[in-house]
């Protein structure tokens, strides 16, 4: 594939990576942060009914406040008793399972004997408060009131807010002190739990931002937190705010990434068959040495002609014979025996193996042996003219010392 169609493919991909970042951008900057009907009184929730001003504004006064993102079974793992006694877990709004309400009624339970104090808004976050059950709201079937303070405790002298009565606590469900009502309704309760407190309201209205702005509400949210306390909000238990994991939960997560792990190698090697180098296949020529040994072999295969494959042996074992150790052609043609006897003479050595073979040779030149045996029969004679070319070189080694020591001497004697 050409260079040229390789850059374009790249600035191709440059662009479009570049505008979709561009995009991205604008995006982030232009949306608005949060829905503006989100209900979640989240603490990064700035609609009406979320809660950052209330976070904002105890940042101000100079509270220790922070957000819990963890589960919730996990808060009294990272909280030792001294700061357990001088915190404030608030729980608006929460939302959770069924399956999760065991649990998380035993984790409050557990903050509170330690000395902590629950801040609990909304009907839902009753059912998890040791001792804490709601019914339906009477009259008013959960509209809006204007509280009556009851007592002479903190809560009630914080005076009347606005409350949405979604629920009242239940009589006889707890010792409770009621500090707000509507009508006959307890809708604002304090009771304690151990070493700890719980403050409860029918609603998180007093803490969200379009009522946060009135006096008496900043007063209430203020005595329910408590004098010098840490605050820490619970996001948790809002459904928006759970983890990829928690979401994720469920799901056949390994099926799903056996699939895209497959696809992914799917689509690799697609991208690496289309844009890899281009190369010829491995042609091996007419002329070379390798074709010509291949192309003899498929013919000596196809004709069965093992007689000539060992006939081209033994004559290739004869020129060695006859050529380099000097053995006479009249012997070359009395047959085996006469060669044998020929080597023996001048190589000295038993030489009866080679005229076993040559005879062999002999008796199937005009007949057909299988493959096997004339493969044998050739890596023998092959054997044969190896054996006499080391005679040979030995022999000559030997000649040479001698003449050295023959010449040594005469001039000794010299």
């Amino acid at each position: 594939m050409s260079t040229g169609t390789n850059k374009s493919d790249q600035k191709l991909l440059l662009t479009v990576a570049g505008v979709m970042l561009v995009l991205i951008v604008i995006a982030a900057i232009l949306k608005p942060q949060t829905d503006p009907d989100d209900p979640r009184p989240t603490t990064t929730n700035n609609a009406p009914n979320g809660a950052k001003a209330a976070y904002l504004t105890l940042t101000a006064m100079e509270r220790n406040v922070s957000r819990w993102n963890k589960p919730l079974a996990e808060f009294n793992g990272e909280m030792t008793g001294a700061q357990a006694q001088r915190t404030t877990l608030v729980l608006a709004n929460p939302e959770y399972d069924a399956t999760e309400l065991s649990v998380l009624r035993t984790e409050l339970k557990r903050f509170l004997n330690r000395g902590g104090r629950v801040l609990a808004a909304g009907p839902f976050s009753a059912t998890l408060l040791p001792g804490g059950d709601v019914e339906r709201a009477g009259l008013l079937q959960g509209g809006i009131c204007h509280t009556t303070p009851e007592g002479p405790g903190p809560l009630a002298r914080s005076g009347s807010v606005e409350m949405a009565e979604q629920g009242r606590w239940a009589n006889g469900s707890a010792r409770v002190e009621v500090a707000q009502r509507c009508g006959s309704e307890a809708v604002v309760v304090r009771y304690a739990v151990g070493k700890g407190e719980v403050i409860w309201w029918s609603s998180a209205w007093p803490m969200e931002n379009h009522e946060l702005s009135h006096d008496a509400d900043l007063r209430l949210l203020l005595a329910s937190l408590g004098d010098g306390r840490d605050v820490i909000f619970d996001e948790s238990l809002h459904g928006a705010e759970k983890t990829y994991w928690d979401i994720a939960r469920g799901l056949p997560l390994r099926w799903l990434a056996l699939q895209g792990t497959l696809l992914f190698a799917l689509l690799v090697f697609s991208f690496s068959r289309r844009r890899g180098p281009l190369r010829s296949p491995v042609m091996m020529p007419r002329s070379s040495p390798v074709e010509f040994a291949t192309s003899m072999g498929d013919l000596y295969e196809k004709a069965g002609a093992t007689s000539a494959a060992t006939d081209a042996a033994r004559r290739r074992l004869l020129r060695v014979i006859t050529r380099e150790a000097g053995v006479a052609q009249q012997s070359i043609e009395q047959g085996p025996e006469a060669i044998a006897e020929a080597l023996e003479a001048r190589l000295g050595g038993d030489w009866s193996k080679l005229r076993e073979h040559l005879q062999r040779c002999e008796d199937v030149q005009h007949s057909r042996i299988a493959e096997r045996s004339a493969l044998a029969l050739i890596r023998a004679l092959n054997e044969d003219a190896r054996a006499v070319r080391a005679r040979l070189k030995a022999s000559s080694a030997g000649g040479a010392g001698a003449s050295s020591s023959e010449d040594e001497a005469t001039v000794a004697i010299g």
